[in-house]
């Protein structure tokens, strides 16, 4: 496979080759045949990428701030670190796909391998796409004509929001692709349309398509001219589809309205608003979300949960089928909106003429055939395989998101892991991050690299749902696991886990199973765990987490997916205090925040009391509707007339300790290089795990209890 990627770092533009993804539930395989480069936004991203970094930081002012807070708590070289990992990961470019099926997914019903299809995937000889965002072609609509369906879904769905009416008149700011489908849409419904522009080859093509013109790069007076199109009376509506910093097009759009008129935005523009243009004449301004209801919607998108039609007529899916349709009757005319066309191969070429060519409109992106081949084609080998000897650890990677690629694969290859596979779902990540880490193989096939004689040892970083059937199925072959937090979601995947454990083990095979509890490995635990282990008295622990708030539809707040944030990460701080208590966890009481309105999450604004066997307890406060600015996580300890402090792993305090009073650290050290190499050490020089299992499993299970108690209240 291969698929156009852009560094949003260093600006670059390229082709990786890539394994290609496999097909699953709910999705299409499908081979390209053709695709759209979306001028406007795939220009935007492309000049963000090649600005500077200041000039990055002020398109984006929202995000300096979070980077600034995160210097605040977390240090300056670590803040620096998981920008630059940001920044570096790979931004697959493009959204107007059409091509074939080639491999219809599990539940997928309505499609049939060698139907050809639109869907938004990506510029990639092989695609996946979820089925709600896939729809069948007519047979007298083109390829190349039906790249252009999903570009047209953004402009129906705010035709659809301005409800236009017959005779109506419109204007239409900013034609480019989408403008001009807009123009041509607005004219179906039975509209008069006015379409401004700076560019007058575009302008003529809105003339082409039935609508006056207006170009203030000529110097004509923009609000005059709609107002004199309007007859005086104001327009009925305006769709803004330019994209400039400019807060005008808004601006010009109330003035030239009419009372009660409606503002759409599909673009992107400035929109510091003036009250008094919206105030006297009552105007609607609204922002269109892309391709219409149901995007950005998980239950919609990627679980495939149409809405009823009784309900919801227009979906995404449904506005792509109405853009065929019109294709199809010949009322939407895409033909002349094409300006180049290139070989897939030359597809750089393609990108150098959009950034070069500030006239380039409809630029077509024509696929070689691919043989079956392609399918079947899910390993790619990025270097020779070197053994370093019986007794290494030969890692084979399943997962490369954010925190696989910043931190976990990084720690591993530091501290001596051979990287064998790194599988992903797409493949892409695989290739990208395997090539920077000198992995042996890319693969989008996880069952087979946890065959892999060469293998010994699997990591598992991937979303929370999967991780116990990784580390079930791992174990089952004999390879020592290191899982990303949390083990399981449920008491059956932890009963999963533990069986697959218990009978590797009767089976002599000898595999260690790990979590990557990293806080407990970091250098100022360390030192509070030798303060405490001297003092024989019962400790009193205080941790707190400031979590920070997450939407409540993101997947780690999903219980089926994420499992809720309490087992997802709360479970750190549980490993935590277990570890420093160095006693079995004999009791547990939790209290999470009460219902209300406001607040739509309740479960990750938790207070949980844990009580072990030596006498110790300790409260765990996980908050996650506390300021940004503040610390993330707080550990203190009291114990036999004495305190410790530790502030987000940056600043230790002790109180009362004869010969220490504090370890401070010029850069946040969580334990994730210490807590990798720990459980690599044990693999290579034949230990147990540093955490033992009973220990973990521990862990896991009262992690789950807690959540259990609080969804019981």
């Amino acid at each position: 496979m291969k698929q156009i990627l852009q560094n949003m770092g260093s600006g670059e533009t390229y082709l990786v080759s890539a394994p290609s993804p496999q097909a699953k539930s709910g999705s299409l395989l499908i081979h390209s045949v053709s695709s759209l480069v979306s001028v406007g936004t795939e220009r935007m991203l492309v000049e963000f990428g090649q600005a500077n970094i200041l000039q990055k930081a002020r398109k984006q002012p929202d995000k300096v701030k979070m980077v600034l807070d995160k210097v605040k708590s977390d240090g300056l070289a670590t803040t620096i670190d998981a920008v630059k990992s940001k920044l570096d990961q790979p931004l697959p470019l493009g959204y107007c796909n059409v091509g074939r099926v080639a491999e219809v997914g599990r539940g997928v019903d309505g499609f049939a391998k060698g139907d050809r299809v639109v869907s938004n995937g990506p510029h990639a000889d092989v695609v996946r796409v979820p089925k709600n965002l896939s729809a069948k072609i007519p047979s007298n609509v083109t390829d190349e004509e039906a790249t252009f369906a999903v570009l047209g879904s953004i402009g129906l769905q705010g035709v659809r929001l301005a409800n236009p009416s017959l005779g109506e008149c419109f204007v239409v700011t900013g034609v480019g692709l989408i403008g001009l489908m807009t123009v041509q849409l607005l004219i179906a419904n039975g509209c008069r349309v006015l379409a401004i522009d700076y560019d007058e080859s575009k302008l003529k093509l809105a003339q082409l398509f039935g609508a006056e013109i207006c170009n203030p790069g000529k110097g004509e007076d923009v609000i005059n001219t709609g107002v004199a199109f309007s007859r005086g009376m104001g327009v009925d509506g305006v769709i803004i589809t330019a994209s400039t910093a400019s807060n005008d097009p808004v601006s010009q759009a109330a003035k030239m309205s009419r009372k009660r008129g409606r503002i759409i935005l599909v673009g992107v523009v400035g929109l510091e608003l003036s009250r008094a243009d919206f105030y006297e004449k009552e105007l609607s301004f609204q922002v269109s979300c892309s391709y219409g209801p149901g995007r950005y919607e998980a239950d919609y998108e990627e679980k495939g949960n149409d809405y009823p039609i009784g309900f919801v007529r227009w979906t995404e899916q449904r506005n792509f089928e109405a853009i065929l349709e019109l294709l199809s009757s010949g009322k939407l005319d895409v033909k002349p909106l094409v300006s180049h066309r290139y070989n897939f191969n030359d597809a750089l070429d393609g990108y150098a003429t959009l950034t070069n060519d500030k006239s380039a409109l409809g630029i077509i992106l024509q696929y070689p055939e691919v043989g079956p081949e392609e399918l079947t084609n899910t390993q790619l080998e990025l270097k020779p395989y070197i053994s370093s000897g019986s007794c290494a650890p030969v890692v084979g990677f399943v997962g490369a998101g954010n925190y696989a690629s910043r931190v976990l694969i990084p720690a591993f290859k530091e501290a001596g892991a051979q990287l064998h596979t790194l599988s992903t779902f797409g493949g892409v990540n695989s290739v990208v991050h395997g090539e920077k880490n000198d992995f042996h193989k890319a693969s989008t096939d996880t069952d087979a690299m946890l065959k892999d004689h060469e293998i010994n040892t699997i990591a598992v970083v991937t979303q929370h749902n999967s991780h116990a059937r990784f580390v079930s199925q791992a174990l089952s072959e004999g390879k020592n696991v290191f899982v990303e937090k949390p083990l399981a979601i449920n008491v059956e995947q932890l009963e999963e886990v533990k069986k697959a454990y218990a009978s590797q083990l009767e089976e002599g095979k000898g595999a260690r199973v790990m979590v990557g509890f990293n806080r407990r490995f970091a250098p100022q635990v360390q030192k509070m765990k030798e303060l405490v282990s001297a003092v024989s008295e019962p400790k009193s622990f205080i941790m707190t987490m400031n979590a920070g708030s997450i939407p409540a539809d993101h997947w780690t707040q999903d219980n089926e997916v994420g499992g809720g944030r309490i087992i997802g990460e709360a479970c750190h701080l549980v490993d935590l205090m277990r570890y420093l208590a160095g006693s079995e966890i004999v009791s547990v009481q939790a209290r999470r925040m009460g219902d209300s309105d406001a607040v739509m999450v309740k479960e990750d604004k938790a207070a949980i009391i844990l009580g072990f066997a030596d006498g110790s307890f300790g409260t765990v406060h996980y908050y996650a509707n506390g300021a940004a600015s503040f610390p993330k996580e707080r550990v203190e300890i009291f114990t036999a007339g004495k305190t410790l402090q530790l502030d987000n792993f940056r600043k230790l305090k002790g109180f009362g300790w004869k010969g220490f009073t504090k370890m401070n650290l010029w850069q946040q050290d969580k334990g994730q290089k210490a807590c990798a190499k720990a459980f690599l050490d044990a693999v290579s020089e034949g230990k147990p795990a540093p955490i033992l299992a009973e220990e973990i499993f521990e862990v896991a299970q009262v992690s789950i209890d807690i959540a259990e108690q609080l969804r019981a209240q």
